[in-house]
């Protein structure tokens, strides 16, 4: 039997940052149109976590039963580690992922219907990770995935439910925490390309191989500073972006240094805080502008 600590540990709360900061870099694009609203802003949390500990559980779920978890250096998994019965794991994922749909429903609803739409989307792109017959996770195209669900329609969903409408400025945060998004993802499949390429899971990390996923990352940590320079043209105050550059530079070392295994896991946690503080220090001075 699980613990309630290893359920959480299950939930992979690292990765809770992909959810929270692209909510709040939409409020803030939203709040540079004049359109903020903190209601909306706590029902697209909502959704945003929802569907952040959803997918976790799901990938628990499907990769236990499919044994690709079996050897594994990374973090926590219940039915890998034979901690919680699939079956258990399958409900909390449907739990928590209902409590995004029902979230994200409202708030279509007092927003703009067809959203509905794009929340079924997310919630099928959710379970096809690693569910189904052919998961589009083993296939490579889990990056991709990430960048556009929790960086482009998680940012401009925010900010469109807020002011109806979404922008350049909108555009931009959306890509630059799709990156960073994407880097999580990225790191976690640097780790875990040993075994993944042993159980038959090909991802974005197995194709490029060591090396060239390592450079991905960093191009992938990097980019976001780039594009706050752009932001600055919005408000020049949004150079309080590069306050997370300490952040990324502690990420993308071990990354750099060539550390495999366990030692990558920091990785995960470290780039998640650059997305985190960095969203936070960009929404700031554009909602004060």
């Amino acid at each position: 039997m699980a613990s309630i600590a290893q359920w959480v540990e299950g939930a992979r709360p690292r990765t809770l940052p992909n959810a929270i900061a692209p909510v709040i870099a939409g409020t803030g694009a939203a709040a540079w149109l004049g359109a903020a609203s903190w209601w909306k802003a706590l029902l697209a949390m909502l959704v945003a976590v929802g569907m952040i500990v959803g997918v976790n559980y799901a990938n628990d779920y499907s990769d236990g039963i499919r044994g690709t978890d079996d050897v594994r250096s990374g973090p926590l998994r219940l039915v890998g580690s034979r901690l919680a019965a699939p079956r258990s794991v399958l409900m909390a994922a449907v739990l928590a992922l209902a409590v995004g749909a029902v979230a994200g429903v409202v708030l279509a609803w007092v927003s703009a219907p067809w959203l509905i739409a794009v929340g079924a989307v997310c919630i099928a792109g959710a379970w096809l990770y690693t569910g189904g017959s052919r998961p589009y996770g083993y296939l490579g195209f889990g990056e991709i995935a990430v960048f556009v669900f929790f960086g482009l329609v998680a940012v401009l969903g925010t900010q469109y439910t807020q002011a109806l409408r979404v922008d350049g400025v909108g555009v931009t945060l959306a890509v630059a925490t799709g990156c960073l998004s994407s880097a999580v993802l990225v790191a976690n499949n640097l780790r875990d390309i040993p075994t993944d390429a042993q159980t038959g899971k090909i991802t974005l990390a197995v194709r490029l191989g060591d090396a060239r996923t390592r450079l991905l990352f960093q191009a992938l940590i990097v980019l976001p500073f780039a594009l706050t320079l752009v932001l600055m043209f919005a408000t020049p105050w949004c150079a309080a972006g590069l306050v997370a550059a300490p952040l990324a530079v502690r990420a993308a070392t071990p990354v750099r240094r060539g550390s495999g295994g366990r030692e990558l896991i920091p990785v995960l946690r470290d780039t998640g805080l650059t997305m985190l503080v960095w969203a936070v220090a960009v929404a700031i001075p554009l909602a004060l502008a």
